[in-house]
């Protein structure tokens, strides 16, 4: 069935080959076929744009048009039958830096989607965990204003004004043993799910905010599984909207809140 909503473009004359948006891609929506990514079919593209911020060359886009809708069993049906790869030429492209980092992880069920932010896991303690002590002394929250969700928060709100942002995927609370201390303190935060949320009226919330509020700097706290690279996205556009260039450091983290990698975008 034809509706219109959001999905994949790729610009084939600017793509280079090389398979990143493949391996980010879990819906196993894009393929190289002779040396360029292409959508392999449009009910596999679930319009999230995870692939979005791994192409070197800005040849993927998110354009709106009459498409097939995404239908999430034909993926589980895909990935199960293992037919990603066939007949396109190529090799599947492994990325190293989506696989899980802690090998403790066992991953129990996979829910149709395919997508790895629903893999259903249990987390065993380990000898490092289960040394330390339950609780400590003293330890209070840093959160200082409230609310914290991006809807909820007018661009006018008073703790907003200079303030030194985190922008944070509304998992990484439940992911860091330590949150308060190794990222909110002295820090306003906004949560939101770039997967689940409004793309659009998070970018014109965040231009908003940045265009009235003075930010001082922005911390992006997301988790490392395909959908929350859409947040550091989303908030480079709107300092584009907004006209403004705030120092911006982006922190991915595992599920099991380990800091996979960190790093600052160069203006």
């Amino acid at each position: 069935m034809k509706i219109r909503r959001k999905i994949v473009s790729i610009d084939e004359a600017r793509c280079n080959g090389c398979g990143q948006c493949v391996s980010a891609c879990t819906e196993g929506a894009i393929e190289l076929v002779n040396g360029k990514a292409r959508l392999v079919s449009e009910n596999y593209c679930d319009g999230l744009a995870a692939c979005l911020g791994e192409c070197p060359e800005g040849a993927i886009s998110i354009v709106e048009r009459e498409a097939d809708a995404f239908d999430p069993e034909a993926v589980g049906h895909r990935k199960n039958s293992g037919e990603r790869g066939a007949g396109s030429g190529e090799k599947n492209i492994k990325n190293p830096e989506l696989e899980t980092r802690n090998s403790k992880l066992e991953t129990h069920s996979i829910l149709p989607c395919g997508c790895s932010s629903t893999h259903l896991r249990m987390f065993g303690d380990t000898c490092e965990t289960a040394n330390q002590p339950l609780s400590r002394a003293g330890v209070s929250s840093a959160l200082s204003h409230w609310p914290v969700q991006i809807k909820l928060v007018p661009p006018t709100a008073p703790f907003l004004k200079g303030a030194d942002l985190l922008v944070a995927s509304d998992c990484t609370p439940v992911a860091c043993p330590n949150f308060h201390r190794d990222f909110l303190k002295d820090r306003i935060v906004l949560l939101g799910c770039p997967k689940f949320d409004d793309t659009e009226e998070y970018i014109n919330k965040f231009a908003d905010i940045f265009k009235t509020a003075g930010i001082r700097s922005i911390t992006i706290l997301i988790i490392e599984v395909p959908c929350c690279s859409k947040m550091p996205l989303m908030v480079q556009q709107a300092m584009v909207l907004a006209k403004k260039n705030i120092p911006v450091e982006t922190v991915v983290v595992s599920p099991r809140g380990t800091i996979v990698k960190r790093h600052k975008l160069i203006s």
